[in-house]
C-alpha cells in the first residue's frame, strides 16, 4: 500500500543514495588508472603559456577577422588533442594559449599555419654542393625517368593502393619514403617590442620570392631550348643560395600559383617544385596509424570528392614521377608515384613517433591557419601564486563552514546536526564527480571552480534552512513534530525547486555566453545546484522523516523547536478553549 501524501519510506531513500555513493566510487577507484584526484587548472598546478605573433607577407597589419579565424582553429585543434582547461585568447595581434600541466609541448606545435598543398616535383638534389645536373637524384642514371627513387625499377611491383610499402620493395602509391622525423624550423620574429609587424620579416618574405619563386625556374615552352637553359639557371641559382635547417621567412608564406624552391622537413634534399595542383582544404579527415610491419607511425589521409577526383587524376598521368606533400612551405616527403591513386586514400610514412604522428594528423584534418605565426614566447607559469591562493580561499572558507556550522548547532541543534551530515554526504558526492569529469570530459577545477563550490554550500545550507523554517511554522500552527514534517516538506520543496532551478538557468547562460575562468566558475556553480536537489530529496528529508519517528530525537529541547512547538501548544490550547466556549 502507497503511503499517504507527504508521506514517504526513508529507508528506501537512504539505500538509494548509498548505491550512488557505491557507485560513484566504484568508478573512482576501480577506472581510470590514475590517481582518485581531480584535475587542477593552471593556477593550481602550473604549465605553459605560448604567445603566437601573427604575421602578414607584406608586413600589413592582420584583420581582425583573419586573427578571430585563426584563434577558433587554434582553439579547435586545442580541443582535438585532449588538452584540457586550456585558454585560448586575443591580445592585440598575439594569440596567447595558456595550457595547465605537462602539456606545454604540444601546445608549442598548434600555431602551426599547417597550409598543406600537393606540388609535382621537377628537381631534386641532395642538400649539399650542387650534384651534376639539375634535377638528379642522388644515385640516379643519367636517362633515369626524374624523381624516381634510387634503385627502384621501372615496373616494379607497386602494391596495393593505399597500403604500406613492403619492406625491400618500392613507395607504395600515396606512402611516403621512410625519413627522419621532422623539425620545424625556426622562423624570424616579426614582433617588435611595440608589438607591432616588423617590416624587416616583411623584406626577408618578398626577397626569399623574388629567388625562390620566380616564374622562370620552370620554362613557359620545354620545347625552347633558350628558356629551358635559362630555367636551369634559375633552378641551380635558387638551389645553391637556399639552406637546409636555417631560418625560412617563406614557412607558411610561399605562393601556391608559383614555382618553389625549397627543403625537405629532415634536411637531406633540396626541391624545384611544380605550381600546387591540390589544396590541402580537399583533405576531408586524417588520422593516426599504428606502426605496421616493423615501420614507423603513419597518417592517412583521406580528401573530399573534388579532391579525390584532381588526385586521381594527377596520378594517373604521372606514374613514376614524384609528388611533393608540401606543409608551411617544406617537403614533408616526395614519394614516387608507382600506379594511380583513384579512391583518394593516402598515406604519409615516415620515422614518426606516435605524439609527431598525432600532432601532425590533427593539424591536418582541424585546418589550416590564415595566418602565418611564429612563437615569439614560450613561459612556464608557477602554480605558486595559485596554490597560495586556493589556500587562503580554503582557510577563508572553511572558517565560513565551521559558523554556518556552529550556527545551526546552536539553532536547530538536531536538525542542525543533519545539517552538518548532509553537507559531509554532498562534498563527499562532489569530490567523486570532480574526479570521473576529470577522466571522462577533461574537466579541470581552477579557482574561479572553488569560488562556485562555496558559493554553492551556502546554497545547499539555504535549502535546509528554507525546510526547516516550514517545519517551524506547521509546528506554530499548532501541528505535531511528525505531521509537520511531511506538511512542511510539500510546501517547502516548490520553494527549493524553484530556487535551484532559477540558479541551474542563471549557471546555465553564463556558461554559454562566458569563456574561461568565468566558465568554470558557471559550470561548478550548476553542477553543484543538481546536486544539491539530490542531497536534500535522498538525504535530509529521509532523515528528518527518521528523526520524526524517534521519540527521543524528535522532542523539543533536542530537536530545536522547543519555542515554535510551545506556540503551537498555546494555539492548540486557545483553539481548544474556544471550541468549549462555542458549545456551552
Amino acid at each position: 500500500m502507497a503511503p499517504p501524501a507527504g508521506h514517504i519510506r526513508p529507508g528506501r531513500y537512504l539505500a538509494f543514495f548509498v548505491l550512488i555513493v557505491v557507485a560513484l566510487y566504484a568508478l573512482v577507484f576501480l577506472t581510470g588508472g590514475g590517481k582518485p584526484t581531480p584535475k587542477l587548472g593552471i593556477d593550481l598546478q602550473g604549465g605553459t603559456r605560448v604567445t603566437l605573433t601573427a604575421r602578414t607577407s607584406d608586413g600589413a597589419e592582420p584583420s581582425r577577422e583573419s586573427l578571430n579565424q585563426a584563434r577558433q582553429i587554434i582553439e579547435t585543434r586545442v580541443n582535438g588533442i585532449g588538452v584540457s582547461g586550456a585558454e585560448t585568447v586575443l591580445d592585440g595581434t598575439n594569440i596567447v594559449i595558456t595550457v595547465p600541466g605537462e602539456e606545454g609541448d604540444e601546445a608549442k606545435n598548434l600555431g602551426r599555419t599547417a597550409k598543406l598543398a600537393f606540388r609535382k616535383v621537377a628537381v631534386a638534389q641532395p642538400a649539399g654542393p650542387p650534384a651534376g645536373m639539375p634535377g638528379q637524384v642522388p644515385g640516379q642514371q643519367p636517362g633515369q625517368p626524374p624523381g624516381q627513387v634510387p634503385g627502384q625499377q621501372p615496373g616494379a611491383d607497386p602494391g596495393q593502393g593505399g597500403q604500406p610499402p613492403a619492406q625491400g620493395g618500392g613507395a607504395a602509391p600515396g606512402a611516403l619514403p621512410a625519413q627522419e622525423p621532422p623539425a620545424p624550423s625556426p622562423s624570424p620574429s616579426p614582433a617588435q617590442d611595440d608589438g607591432s609587424i616588423d617590416e624587416e620579416a616583411a623584406k626577408q618574405i618578398q626577397a626569399a620570392k623574388e629567388l625562390r619563386q620566380n616564374p622562370a625556374m620552370l620554362p613557359a615552352n620545354p620545347q625552347d631550348q633558350a628558356q629551358v637553359a635559362t630555367a636551369q639557371q634559375m633552378q641551380q641559382l635558387a638551389l645553391a643560395q637556399l639552406t637546409c635547417g636555417a631560418e625560412d621567412p617563406l614557412r607558411g608564406n610561399d605562393d601556391p600559383a608559383l614555382p618553389l624552391a625549397t627543403c625537405g622537413e629532415d634536411g637531406s634534399e633540396k626541391y624545384i617544385l611544380e605550381p600546387m595542383f591540390l589544396p590541402g582544404e580537399e583533405i576531408a579527415n586524417a588520422t593516426a596509424s599504428p606502426p605496421q610491419q616493423g615501420a614507423g607511425w603513419s597518417v592517412n589521409l583521406e580528401f573530399e570528392s573534388e579532391g579525390t577526383r584532381i588526385w586521381g587524376e594527377f596520378t594517373s598521368q604521372n606514374v613514376q614521377e614524384r609528388a611533393a606533400f608540401v606543409l608551411d612551405s617544406e617537403v614533408v616527403s616526395a614519394p614516387t608515384i608507382n600506379v594511380a591513386i583513384l579512391d583518394g586514400r593516402t598515406q604519409i610514412t615516415g620515422n614518426f613517433g606516435q605524439t609527431e604522428a598525432q600532432n601532425l594528423a590533427d593539424i591536418l584534418k582541424y585546418g589550416s591557419l590564415p595566418l602565418s605565426f611564429t612563437s615569439s614566447d614560450a613561459t612556464t607559469v608557477s602554480a605558486t601564486l595559485g596554490l597560495a591562493s586556493l589556500q587562503a580561499g580554503l582557510i577563508a572558507g572553511g572558517v565560513g563552514i565551521l559558523l554556518v556550522f556552529v550556527y545551526c548547532l546552536f539553532y536547530y541543534r538536531m536538525l542542525g546536526v543533519l545539517t552538518v551530515l548532509s553537507l559531509a554526504l554532498s562534498g563527499a558526492i562532489v569530490y567523486a564527480v570532480l574526479v570521473l569529469l576529470g577522466r571522462w570530459i577533461g574537466f579541470t577545477l581552477d579557482l574561479a571552480g572553488v569560488a562556485g563550490f562555496i558559493i554553492a554550500i551556502g546554497i545547499t545550507a539555504d535549502s535546509f534552512v528554507v525546510y526547516f523554517e516550514r517545519l517551524k511554522d506547521e509546528i506554530r500552527e499548532g501541528k505535531t513534530f511528525r505531521s509537520a514534517v511531511s506538511r512542511g516538506w510539500m510546501r517547502a520543496r516548490r520553494t527549493i525547486l524553484a530556487s535551484d532551478a532559477i540558479l541551474f538557468l542563471a549557471s546555465a547562460v553564463l556558461y554559454t555566453l562566458a569563456v574561461g575562468e568565468v566558465q568554470g566558475f558557471a559550470f561548478t556553480l550548476g553542477m553543484s545546484t543538481v546536486l544539491d536537489l539530490i542531497v536534500v530529496f535522498l538525504v535530509t528529508h529521509p532523515l528528518v522523516v527518521l528523526t520524526a519517528k524517534s521519540k527521543r530525537l524528535s522532542s523539543p529541547k533536542l530537536s530545536g523547536l522547543g519555542h515554535a512547538a510551545q506556540t503551537g501548544k498555546s494555539k492548540r490550547s486557545t483553539a481548544r478553549l474556544g471550541a468549549t466556549v462555542k458549545e456551552a
